[in-house]
C-alpha cells in the first residue's frame, strides 16, 4: 500500500526558498551546525508535508509514501556523475540534499554507515562503469528486492529516495508484509530465529579495506563470517514486521520447513511488487521493517543523462547505536 502528496505550487516555492537558504548558512546538507539545528529547521517545511511525514512515522498505515512535485531543473543540476565521489559543480544537487535531510527530520536521525561511500550521510545512487553486475545501487542490472541493510540488527527504519533524474522510467519497486497471505504454519516458523542473513558485497568490500588501514575485524565482517539467526517476521503477531533479503540469506543449514516457508514469502512478495517510477523531483520513503524495495534492470549511458537519485537512511532511535559511533553527536556507525 502506497500513499501519495502532491505538493502545489505554493509548497514547491516555499521549499525552493527554504533549501537555498539554508544552504547558504550551513554551507553543506549535512554540515554539523545543520544537523545540530534540524528540528527547528525541519518545521519551516509546508505544514501539508509536515503532517504527512508524521503521521507515516506514527500511524503506520502504509508501508510506503511518495511525495511529488519538488522543483528540480535538469539542467541546473548538471550531469550525472559516473561515480558517487563526484560532485557536480554549482549548488544545485546540494540544494535537493538539503530538502532530503529536513524531511527526515519528521522520521528520526538521518545517519551513514563507514562501509557505505565513505559514510557519507547523503548517498548518489547512480550507475558506475565496471559495476553494471553489482547488487546495489551502482549497478544497472535488477536490483533483487530487500529489506535494507537487512543483515545488520541497526538496519535503517526509514529509507529516502529522491528522484533528481530518470529520464528512461526506469522503475522502483516496492511490496509490502501488509499484503502478504501465509499459511499460520508459515508464519510460526518465520516469526522463529531459523534464517542466516550476510552482509551484501558492497559493505564488505569496503569493510575489508577499513579493516587493512586499521588492523582490526571490522564488524560487518564479524557478521558474514558468523551470522546470527534471526527471524524473518516480528514484532506484532498479527501485523508483524519484515526482515529479508534473499540475495544473501538462507535458512539454518537442513532446516526444510524454513526453506519452504521463506519460499512462500517470497512468492507473496514477489506477487505484490508495485512498481514506483521516480521522476525528478520525486521523494520515496520506505518504511524498512515493513516494505522491501528494489529495481528494475536498465542500460546506462555514462553520457551525463542516467538515472541519479539522492539517498538517506534514518533512525527513529540513534543511541541504540551507541557503541557502533565514536561520540554522541556522530552519525556514522563503523
Amino acid at each position: 500500500m502506497i500513499r501519495y502528496l502532491d505538493l502545489d505550487d505554493a509548497d514547491r516555492d516555499a521549499l525552493d526558498a527554504l533549501t537555498r537558504s539554508v544552504l547558504r548558512e550551513h554551507g553543506s546538507s549535512t554540515a554539523p551546525a545543520l544537523l545540530a539545528d534540524l528540528p527547528t529547521l525541519a518545521h519551516q517545511l509546508p505544514p501539508r508535508l509536515v503532517k504527512e511525514l508524521q503521521a507515516f512515522r506514527s500511524d503506520e498505515a502504509v508501508a510506503s509514501l511518495v511525495v511529488r512535485g519538488l522543483a528540480v531543473d535538469d539542467d541546473r543540476i548538471g550531469p550525472t556523475p559516473l561515480d558517487w565521489r563526484d560532485q557536480p559543480a554549482g549548488e544545485e544537487s546540494a540544494v535537493h540534499e538539503v530538502f532530503l535531510v529536513l524531511a527526515s527530520a519528521h522520521l528520526g536521525d538521518v545517519f551513514g554507515w563507514s562501509t557505505l561511500q565513505g559514510g557519507r550521510l547523503v548517498h548518489n545512487v547512480l550507475p558506475i562503469p565496471a559495476q553494471e553486475d553489482e547488487q546495489s545501487g551502482h549497478g544497472t542490472v535488477e536490483l533483487a528486492w530487500h529489506t535494507e541493510d537487512g543483515f545488520h540488527p541497526l538496519r535503517c527504519d526509514y529509507l529516502m529516495l529522491l528522484g533528481l533524474r530518470n529520464h528512461e522510467a526506469v522503475p522502483t519497486v516496492v511490496a509490502s508484509v501488509q499484503d502478504v497471505v501465509l499459511a499460520p504454519r508459515h508464519r510460526a516458523v518465520l516469526a522463529e530465529p531459523r534464517y542466516l542473513i550476510r552482509p551484501d558485497n558492497e559493505h564488505l568490500k569496503n569493510a575489508r579495506t577499513l579493516d587493512d588501514s586499521s588492523g582490526a575485524t571490522h564488524p560487518v565482517q564479524r557478521m558474514r563470517d558468523e551470522p546470527e539467526p534471526c527471524a524473518v517476521l516480528f514484532g506484532h503477531p498479527e501485523q508483524p514486521y519484515l526482515r529479508i533479503d534473499p540475495a544473501f540469506m538462507s535458512p539454518l543449514p537442513g532446516d526444510a520447513a524454513a526453506a519452504e516457508a521463506l519460499t512462500a514469502l517470497e512468492a507473496e512478495l514477489e506477487r505484490n511488487l508495485t512498481d514506483v517510477v521516480l521522476g525528478a523531483g520525486d521523494l520515496l520513503v520506505v518504511d524498512n521493517f515493513k516494505a522491501v524495495h528494489g529495481r528494475s534492470a536498465f542500460r546506462a549511458r555514462f553520457d551525463g543523462t542516467d538515472r541519479w537519485l539522492k539517498k538517506a537512511v534514518v533512525t527513529r532511535d540513534l543511541r541504540k547505536s551507541r557503541a557502533h559511533r565514536r561520540a554522541p553527536q556522530e552519525r556514522v556507525l563503523r
